[in-house]
């Protein structure tokens, strides 16, 4: 059971409940980032196997998190870097009115916390999406490492640019693109990361709900329900529950190319 142990004042945040957690799962004998399946997304890509061996000692601990449960949260202090094992999360920033604002979806592969890097304290909240296994990087353990290995170094700098990228690409959506072509480039953009991980590129489990994929989006969620009625209809995907199944992928690419 996670437990409220204080609540601090950090960067403007007032009365924000620090969570200490307790150690749920620790790494188990025999689980390597060598034999990972995320491995090709994650930091330790293409290290050499006296760097992967440093690496997996590096590993502080494998932690599990419950659906809905918070894996850091704004004003938090910085210490580590998240590998996602299983499973999904998404990350929510609170703007200027009180609500809550979705950021981002992570899923398997990926490595989140790097907000807290410039500041050394969270600026966002990472919260399950379902159940979830993550592998804790200690920062100055990769930061050590990093300077010694200009691999670790370059993997580094490889994973923010990309997080740099993926804000990017979201900007432009937001700015850019009609509620029809932002909710198409969203479908899309899942089916593809799916597919790097191995999984169907055409048929997926929306894990956020569409109230979150709205606030995602900068949508209203009676705006996300009703064009995914539309697409589903005109047979551009086909809807069923938090199901969706990509029919006319080649449609939906030309729906988000078409100039406004």
């Amino acid at each position: 059971m996670l437990a409220v142990a204080e609540r601090k004042s950090v960067r403007g945040y007032d009365d924000i409940p620090i969570v200490r957690r307790p150690v749920l799962h620790e790494v188990r004998p025999g689980a390597h980032c060598d034999t990972c399946q995320m491995q090709k997304l994650c930091l330790p890509l293409g290290f050499e196997p006296e760097i992967m061996g440093q690496f997996d000692r590096l590993i502080g601990k494998r932690i599990k998190f419950k659906k809905g449960e918070t894996l850091y949260r704004p004003g938090e202090k910085f210490a580590q870097l998240y590998a996602i094992r299983l499973g999904s999360c998404k990350t929510v920033l609170l703007s200027e009115d009180g609500r809550d604002q979705v950021s981002g979806y992570h899923m398997a592969g990926d490595v989140i916390g790097s907000d807290g890097i410039g500041t050394d304290f969270h600026d966002c909240q990472a919260i399950a999406l379902e159940d979830m296994e993550v592998c804790a990087l200690p920062f100055q353990r990769v930061e050590e490492l990093a300077h010694d290995s200009p691999r670790v170094m370059h993997n580094m700098n490889r994973m923010l640019a990309r997080e740099i990228a993926r804000e990017r690409q979201v900007m432009l959506m937001l700015g850019t693109m009609r509620a029809d072509q932002r909710l198409a480039a969203f479908l899309l953009d899942l089916a593809a990361r799916y597919h790097q991980r191995g999984y169907s590129a055409s048929e997926f489990v929306l894990r956020m709900t569409r109230d979150e994929i709205g606030s995602y989006l900068g949508l209203k969620l009676e705006t996300v329900s009703r064009l995914l009625s539309r697409m589903h209809r005109d047979g551009l995907i086909q809807v069923q529950g938090r199901i969706i199944k990509l029919v006319n992928s080649t449609e939906l690419k030309r729906l988000v190319d078409t100039s406004q």
